[in-house]
This record gives structure tokens, C-alpha cells and sequence, in this order.
């Protein structure tokens, strides 16, 4: 007996999927026991200190949202802040933070011990407990049983990890940590598919010896912002990166290596990811580029270690630093440590539920890198989600499950679990078919209230929600029936070379015109006035601004929206016998039988499911 005869939860793996699961489950009212082989590296940053960026700022804004910890703890360790693509449209505009990794950690580990319903425990899972179809508990490296009502297995790339580093290889989970051995064994003896996927790093360099004048400054944004909606603190000093690029030069080098390199050799089997490829993979999928660009980012605000991001690799160390020195600002570079490749295992997350429960065995839930995704955020809303559900079913409530015109997080979910995947999969904006719906600024007004039936979000959280909402329709309502002294506004949209006015027109009218804002208007109305005396705040006016430069737009999105939703509707029952049904494709038939889908919608988004193929289901079903 470790503290509890039985948990209501045994999390395996303290990573960001792991940190998120144990915090959702506990602070619903679980018995929560969080099990690390080091309880020393809970919530490392094992790759960019960096959390947020393309679709994944938003990622972290809906866990905020819900009620999750990840947004807060960035904005704790945060160095610098920066908005991508504002020069894009609001559905592309993404928050990303570079942080102090030690910080991040720290934070992490004292938000996980506050909470009383966390206990934990250092040590290997090596097996899990069933009894028929259910889980029971896990046994450690150390022998020891612990009983539990429900696992959630957040292993990250420990799963029998093997380090590659030129010709070396060897066993570990990360750079200096154990590979975990005996789960995947066990899994598959269950039943479960699983496969290879490999993951990389780049070398970690000594500040003092870069050059940075060489290099082109990357500032933080002068209005530093924040993830969380709460009131966290925004840091008053920014730490810059720095942009450098590689050369032919520096290619040539590094081809010099391919014959060492384990992706080349054939010794890595596992897939790497696509849209974060190793800078042996860029050379060779884009040989026509002469350079890449290179990110030079602090690991925190006391370390004058570097990470050099755009240079993940796993050639040989000499090869690493010849190639190094001969990059601008580089010529004297010492490295820490260098970059390396990781393979380990994972499990076709098609064998999954939208709760993320696997589909053989009750009570047993995967999450993060496990499930073939990649990066802190992925992670991070699948343990959220895998927590939350954890709870939901051991105390036989409802099934928490977002969709795909709700948030990014439903959107990864259902692509995982509907068209699986075979390569490390990564988050982006153009994945979300809502996208324009599902913006970085609105997560509080999609899930918050969620967040907040569910026990997760604070009244606290709710209750600013709902004045700030109230505020947005205060607002809306003024520009609609307050109008302009048309002779007064000449004056600016001359200025701004937009057609002028003849007569009195409403705000909302001027508004809808693209090189107009809120902020042009408060010099030539009262609109002033009544910002301050309501304390509208930024945060409202920027969605005000949002809501009526894009009114067709959002009235599309959601017409789209509705559509879907009677697909989304009509229940597919998990015993169908697909193999009757003579006229849906040999191809379909597989998918349809892998995957179980449970509405017609998922069926729709199969891939290999064709449109004929949906049809025979809804003739089957009378629709």
C-alpha cells in the first residue's frame, strides 16, 4: 500500500499530459495518484522552452478556459510574448511565449502539491492491472500493486525510447533518464496496435560564446499579453531571441554526415514529424533553399544556456559543431550538450474514444505522445480531457467531450481517434474547418461556462466571463444605434483615404469599413465617454472589433455549423455489422469495422469512407 487502498486515478508520467490529467481529475474530487520514475523533472520542457504559437496559443487559451492550469503556469514563467500573424486574419493570430524552463517546472510542482487530492510516488510502471475487461490498478519496477478504479497512461517518448546520436544509440527516455520497459509488451498482449515514431533535438549552446551582434534581434511585443483570462501578472522586462541562417557552407558540412546519420542508415525505423523535420530532412526535402532561418532562444532568465531552434539532429557531435561555427554569430560556439533523435512507441489513437478511453479495455486512458501527437499543448488538452473523462466515469456522470466547432482540442481529438495517424501529429489553424469560430480571443466565451458546470473553472472565472460577455453586447448595441456627425468624421476617413460621408451613419456602419477601428473613432464621437464610463476593457473592444469587421464571414461559419451538427446528430450503434452492407466499398467496410465511429458525422470524415458510403448509412438508418 503506497497511501490509498484504491485511487480513483493512477496517472502514469508527469509530463504536460500527465500534469493536466492529475490536476483535472483531482480538482474535480478524484483520489489522484501521480506516479514519475523522477519526480524531480515534473512538467520538463524537454524540448524549446517555448509554449503556444500556430494553433497552439489557442490550444492553451481553451485550457485556460476550462479551467486547466497550463496557460497560468506560462504566464508565470514567462520571458517574452509575442502575437504571430497579426498581419493575417484574427483566426490566425496565435499567442506564443518563450519561458524559463525552471521556472515553468516549478510552478507546475507547486500547483500539483496544493492540491490535496494528489499524492505521489517515484517510480516505473512496468504493467497494468486488469480483471476481464477493466483495469485494476498497476504494478512498478519496485514489485509493488496499487489498486485504482482507473489508469491514464501519459508515457511521452519513454515507451522503450532509444537515443540515436550518429553511430551511438542506447536506451533513455530523454537525454540522462531510463527508457520505461514492459507497458508496450503488455499492450500489445491485450490487443492493442502500436508502432514506431521518432522525435528529435537540437543542441543546447553556451551563451557567452555567440555573437549576437551578428545576429538579428527578435523583440517580445510591446503590449506584452498573457494565456490566462485570470489575473495573472504580465512581466515588465522582455528577453529577446535571434535569428541566424544557415549556409551552403554549413549544408555541405552537415551531407557530410548523412552517412553517419541513423536516419540515413536505416537504423531508425520510427516516423519523424513532418512539420518540425530535422535540419537533415529540410536539407534533403528542400535542396533547392541555400539557407534555413535558426532561432537563437534562452532557456531562461539564470542559464546562459541556448536552445537553437530549426536545428534538431542527430549527427554525430563533430559534425554538429563544425557545421555550428560556420553559422553567422556562431563562429566561437560552445555546445552544452548535443542534438539527438528518439524513437519509442506509440498506439494508433484510432483505438481510442472520444473520452479518450480505449476501446478494449473500460477505464484505461492514453494521452499525449503515446497517442503519436507531438508537443507540450497536443499534450497538454489531451491529459485535460483524459482527466476529466477519468472522473466522469468512475462516478458514472456524463462523458466530457468537445467537437469540432467547440475547439482546437475537439478538433485534434476527433482527428486522432477518426483518421489516426502515422506521424507525429502537430495542431494547425488550417486543421480547424471553423477556424474563424474558434479564435484565440473567444476561448473564454466558448468554455468557460463548460468549464464551469463541470467543476473545474471558479465562479470567480465564470462571473467575469459573463460580465465581459455582457460588455461585448453593451457595446455591439451602442455602435448599432448611436450615430457620427458625418462633417466631424470626414475629417479622419480623409485621413485614412476611405470614401467620405454625406450623411449621418451609424458606428457599426463605419466600423464594417477594414482601415476603420475602434480606436481611430474615439477622437471623433463620444465612444470615449462611454468606454470609460462602462470600463470597457481591451480584451472587449478587440472582440467587439472581431464580431463586426467579420459579421458574414462568422454568419457562414455558423450556418456551416449548424449543417454539420444534423450529421452530428444522427447515432451510429457500436454493434453494426458493416459486412452486410453489400454496397459500401471493401475500404469503407475495414475503416467503418477499425474505427466504430459513433455518429454519421465521424463516419463522413473516415478517411476511406466515401460520400456513397454515408449514404447507404442513412438509408440504412431511414434518413
Amino acid at each position: 500500500m503506497i497511501i490509498e487502498d484504491v485511487y480513483d486515478v493512477i496517472v502514469v508520467g508527469g509530463g504536460h499530459a500527465g500534469c493536466e490529467a492529475a490536476n483535472a481529475a483531482a480538482k474535480l474530487g478524484s483520489k489522484v495518484l501521480l506516479i514519475s520514475q523522477n519526480l524531480e523533472t515534473i512538467a520538463r520542457m524537454s524540448c524549446n522552452p517555448a509554449m503556444g504559437g500556430v494553433a497552439k496559443g489557442q490550444i492553451i487559451r481553451e485550457i485556460d478556459a476550462l479551467g486547466g492550469l497550463t496557460g497560468v503556469i506560462t504566464d508565470l514563467s514567462m520571458i517574452q510574448f509575442r502575437m504571430l500573424n497579426k498581419s493575417k486574419g484574427p483566426a490566425m493570430w496565435s499567442p506564443r511565449a518563450q519561458c524559463d524552463r525552471k521556472i515553468f517546472e516549478k510552478e507546475w510542482r507547486k500547483a500539483l502539491e496544493a492540491n490535496k487530492n494528489i499524492d505521489f510516488w517515484q517510480d516505473t510502471v512496468e504493467n497494468i492491472s486488469t480483471k476481464n475487461k477493466n483495469v485494476t490498478g498497476v504494478i512498478t519496477k519496485m514489485g509493488i500493486k496499487i489498486k485504482s478504479k482507473s489508469v491514464i497512461l501519459c508515457n511521452g517518448t519513454f515507451l522503450n525510447g532509444l537515443i540515436h546520436l550518429g553511430k551511438k544509440n542506447y536506451m533513455g527516455g530523454r537525454s540522462g533518464e531510463p527508457a520505461a520497459e514492459g507497458i508496450t509488451k503488455q499492450l500489445i498482449e491485450l490487443g492493442f496496435q502500436h508502432g514506431r515514431m521518432k522525435t528529435g533535438t537540437p543542441p543546447r549552446l553556451d551563451g557567452r560564446t555567440i555573437n549576437y551582434k551578428k545576429t538579428i534581434e527578435q523583440k517580445g511585443d510591446k503590449e506584452c499579453g498573457s494565456f490566462s483570462y485570470g489575473n495573472t501578472k504580465k512581466i515588465k522586462k522582455q528577453f529577446s531571441c535571434y535569428i541566424t541562417h544557415t549556409t551552403k557552407e554549413v549544408h555541405k558540412i552537415l551531407k557530410g554526415g548523412f552517412k553517419d546519420s541513423p536516419m540515413y542508415n536505416g537504423r531508425i525505423k520510427g516516423v519523424g514529424p513532418r512539420y518540425c523535420p530535422s535540419i537533415e530532412d529540410k536539407i534533403e526535402r528542400f535542396s533547392e533553399k541555400e539557407s534555413h532561418q535558426l532561432f537563437i532562444e534562452p532557456e531562461g532568465k539564470e542559464t546562459i544556456e541556448i536552445y537553437l531552434n530549426g536545428f534538431s539532429t542527430s549527427l554525430p557531435e563533430d559534425i554538429q559543431l563544425r557545421a555550428l561555427r560556420k553559422i553567422k554569430g556562431l563562429e566561437k560556439v560552445k555546445m552544452f550538450r548535443a542534438g539527438y533523435a528518439i524513437e519509442y512507441d506509440y498506439f494508433p489513437p484510432t483505438q481510442l474514444k472520444h473520452t479518450l478511453e480505449t476501446k478494449i479495455k473500460n477505464n484505461l486512458f492514453f494521452c499525449g505522445q503515446i497517442n503519436g501527437t507531438t508537443g507540450y499543448e497536443e499534450a497538454a488538452c489531451q491529459g485535460l480531457i483524459a482527466g476529466i473523462n477519468a472522473h466522469q466515469k468512475i462516478n458514472k456522470k456524463t462523458s466530457f467531450i468537445l467537437s469540432r466547432s467547440e475547439a482546437y482540442i475537439g478538433v485534434l481529438i476527433d482527428d486522432l481517434i477518426t483518421k489516426g495517424t502515422e506521424e507525429p501529429y502537430r495542431m494547425f489553424t488550417s486543421r480547424a474547418e471553423f477556424r474563424l469560430l474558434l479564435r484565440q480571443d473567444n476561448a473564454d466565451s466558448r468554455l468557460t461556462e463548460k468549464g464551469y458546470r463541470l467543476g473545474l473553472a471558479t465562479k470567480e472565472r465564470y462571473d467575469n466571463n459573463k460580465t465581459k460577455q455582457e460588455k461585448i453586447k453593451l457595446m455591439v448595441s451602442y455602435l448599432k444605434k448611436t450615430s457620427c456627425n458625418h462633417l466631424a468624421i470626414n475629417e479622419l476617413l480623409k485621413k485614412k483615404k476611405s470614401s467620405l460621408l454625406k450623411q449621418k451613419v451609424k458606428l457599426i456602419t463605419l466600423l464594417a469599413r477594414p482601415n476603420i477601428y475602434i480606436k481611430d473613432l474615439i477622437n471623433y464621437t463620444e465612444l470615449n465617454y462611454f468606454i470609460k464610463e462602462n470600463m470597457i476593457d481591451e480584451q472587449v473592444i478587440a472582440q467587439v472589433e472581431i464580431e463586426i469587421k467579420y459579421d458574414g464571414y462568422l454568419k457562414k461559419e455558423r450556418e456551416s455549423v449548424k449543417k454539420n451538427k444534423r450529421l452530428e446528430d444522427i447515432v451510429l450503434k457500436e454493434d453494426i455489422d458493416y459486412d452486410k452492407f453489400h454496397s459500401i466499398s471493401a475500404e469503407g467496410k475495414e475503416k467503418l469495422k477499425t474505427v466504430k465511429p459513433t455518429t454519421i458525422g465521424q463516419a463522413s470524415r473516415i478517411s476511406g469512407v466515401s460520400p456513397s458510403d454515408v449514404n447507404v448509412l442513412l438509408v440504412y438508418l431511414g434518413r
